[in-house]
């Protein structure tokens, strides 16, 4: 159910980006009912081009904008750019700082020329000795520590999503809804800036305080010691991976009778989730070898019955087939410009019981608004072929 949830009507949203940090930030903030106008080159942003695992990146992050191309070697899309500026409420860009100086768009440039414009610059570091470097995903994981964590010692593991960038695109949007509510007051705008690196910083946070606090390093977390009694996968008949938790004493008893371990209730070494805990060595085992003589479907049903935390071990693309991902509102079906459609999350919460997402979530070609963008800027024919690169192109 579509609410009609746009707080961010009648914002206006021009965004300059590439790839998934800051697609993803200007597609929160369409999410939200704004506006969002990319600006691609002449020849479409090269992220549309990505085969392999980049595949999904343009359109999963870029859903629900209309895209503009303009020629920025020119004057005459340089002067189109800031033409859609003036009457912008907001920029998100993500090139690198020297690149926007030279072309004139860096962040104390444009507040000068637009005064009530919020510039969002996503990068990959916030001012300090690494403000310059050219960061990624992968490369902040690494830096951060959080790819130590992930894999076990002496093999440093990346995630297995885009978690990083696309949390940096939603700390891009949660600022720029902070600054618009703020320019309600005082009129202005502001220079906003997110680093992924400092993003990826806050993941490991946790891990960065215990040290701090205790003066003793986390092991990375397929080696973490555990504050649980059991917290594990296992195999049941079938072989079927399943996870299964009890991290109180109430869930160890109901686990314990739903799998028939009345002995581990009685033993007297078992009566403490500590020691619970400290006799994981020797009771995983015994639970591992239970389950393995039990069904995947019934141990599932009374698992959630019981109130039990467990979750079937699932890949990405068995998400099309799970009952509650499917659910109405679950997932938006977009057009790729292409042809073709595809289905892909929203906005992971609810509005009055429904889903906050516009209802028209689909992947603009690239430059399919131009003429009518510019157009209505007041752009002649002949100056919207210029600006776009159009001209160059049939000239060549």
């Amino acid at each position: 159910m579509d609410t009609g949830f746009r707080p961010l009507d009648g914002v206006s949203v021009i965004e300059m980006t590439h790839m998934i940090m800051g697609p993803s930030c200007g597609q929160f903030l369409a999410f939200l009912g704004a506006d969002v106008i990319k600006i691609e080159p002449p020849e479409g942003d090269k992220t549309r081009a990505l085969t392999g695992m980049g595949r999904g990146f343009f359109p999963t992050f870029n859903r629900g904008k209309r895209s503009v191309t303009l020629d920025l070697k020119a004057p005459e899309g340089r002067a189109a750019l800031d033409r859609l500026l003036t009457g912008a409420d907001v920029f998100v860009e993500n090139f690198r700082d020297v690149s926007l100086t030279k072309m004139g768009y860096a962040p104390d440039a444009l507040r000068a020329k637009h005064p009530r414009l919020i510039v969002a610059s996503c990068k990959g570091f916030l001012h300090g000795p690494y403000e310059n470097r050219t960061a990624m995903d992968e490369v902040v994981q690494m830096m951060t520590g959080l790819a130590h964590m992930t894999g076990p010692t002496g093999r440093p593991l990346r995630i297995g999503s885009s978690a990083n960038d696309i949390m940096g695109g939603l700390f891009g949007a949660f600022a720029v809804l902070a600054a618009l509510l703020e320019r309600r007051d005082t009129g202005e705008g502001r220079a906003l800036r997110v680093g992924l690196f400092e993003n990826c910083l806050l993941l490991v946070a946790q891990h960065m305080v215990q040290f701090d606090i205790e003066g003793r390093e986390a092991p990375p977390m397929p080696e973490r010691e555990f504050s649980w009694p059991i917290y594990d996968i296992f195999e049941t008949k079938e072989g079927r991976q399943i996870f299964l938790g009890a991290v109180t004493e109430g869930q160890w008893a109901v686990l314990c009778r739903i799998l028939g371990l009345n002995a581990l209730l009685d033993d007297p070494e078992l009566q403490s989730r500590m020691d619970q805990i400290n006799q994981r060595d020797r009771t995983v085992p015994i639970f591992a070898a239970t389950v393995r003589t039990r069904g995947f479907d019934e141990l599932c049903e009374a698992c959630e019955a019981a109130g039990i935390p467990f979750a079937p071990i699932r890949r990405p693309a068995e998400m099309y087939d799970d009952p509650h991902v499917l659910r109405p509102g679950g997932l938006s079906q977009s057009n790729l410009p292409e042809g073709g459609t595809f289905r892909a999350p929203v906005l992971p919460f609810e509005v009055d019981g429904g889903n906050p997402a516009p209802a028209a979530l689909d992947v603009p070609g690239a430059g399919a608004d131009t003429d009518a963008i510019l157009k209505a800027l007041g752009l002649s024919p002949t100056e919207i072929a210029a600006a776009s690169g159009r001209a160059k192109e049939a000239a060549s």
